[in-house]
């Protein structure tokens, strides 16, 4: 195997969303992988907690900035702070998201909206961001988080589920556009995994973590370190000849019948 083939020393990656849950275990692989590490988020307490856990877990530079995904001058302030202090950008994480569990018939319009904004509009204006910083630093890496729900329904998910599924369709395009740039773009489809959200969620419906048990072929809901592999593998050369994929990280959880 050629040397150093998922070494991402002296790359730089952001990752929204990345100061916790799967955003987290996302930002510590590509730490324990090499990367310097930039999440962008909107809280700014917890944001400066995990810059701290992850620069004293893997000794990496570690940078923390405020954004709004929904908000273009703010991305566009953020990929200017990246590219000032580090001088190019190789690698972006879309992972910010929200969810808002609703019947469809119960939604507002401007829920609708709000879960569209951050989940896949944010995606494409990060993307778009970054761009010509990657094509002037000879290519890059793009990785975008979609979901199970990027392939089934969910009773209470139209809005999410529509988002995450675009998703998809967005990876898809901007890797055919960007081909020739030498920037791939792929997406993750994590399934259930452990996180504050998902904690709520098996609280609210008793029988819910049994059942996701029962269904996953692993035997066990993920945990947000398992993202790790992933990350690193799209984010290297490893992955150079891979883009426009959609790969599920979901402990068979997606190709099972039971």
């Amino acid at each position: 195997m050629e040397k150093g083939l998922f070494n991402l020393k002296g790359k730089i990656a952001i990752i929204t969303g990345g100061n916790g849950g799967i955003g987290k275990g996302l930002a510590e692989g590509l730490a324990g992988a090499g990367a310097d590490i930039i999440i962008a988020a909107r809280n700014e307490r917890k944001t400066e907690k995990a810059a701290l856990d992850i620069e004293k877990s893997y000794g990496v530079q570690v940078m923390g900035i405020r954004v709004d995904v929904t908000e273009a001058t703010e991305i566009k302030d953020m990929v200017d702070k990246v590219s000032d202090r580090f001088g190019r950008i190789d690698i972006l994480v879309n992972n910010s998201g929200i969810a808002i569990p609703k019947m469809p018939q119960d939604f507002l319009p401007s829920e609708w909206d709000q879960v569209m904004a951050v989940n896949l509009r944010g995606p494409f204006l990060c993307s778009q961001a970054v761009y010509a910083v990657m094509k002037d630093g000879g290519g890059g890496k793009i990785i975008n988080i979609g979901s199970l729900t990027s392939i089934f329904g969910g009773v209470k998910m139209a809005p999410y589920g529509s988002s995450k599924g675009g998703i998809v369709q967005l990876t898809r395009s901007l890797a055919v556009a960007w081909a020739l740039d030498n920037i791939q773009v792929n997406a993750i489809l994590p399934g259930w995994i452990e996180t504050d959200l998902s904690r709520r969620t098996q609280k609210m419906n008793p029988g819910f973590r049994e059942r996701v048990v029962a269904r996953t072929p692993a035997g066990r809901w993920g945990d947000p370190k398992d993202m790790a592999g992933i990350a690193i593998f799209l984010a290297s050369r490893a992955s150079d000849f891979i883009t426009g994929a959609a790969i599920p990280v979901d402990g068979g959880f997606s190709v099972s019948l039971a």
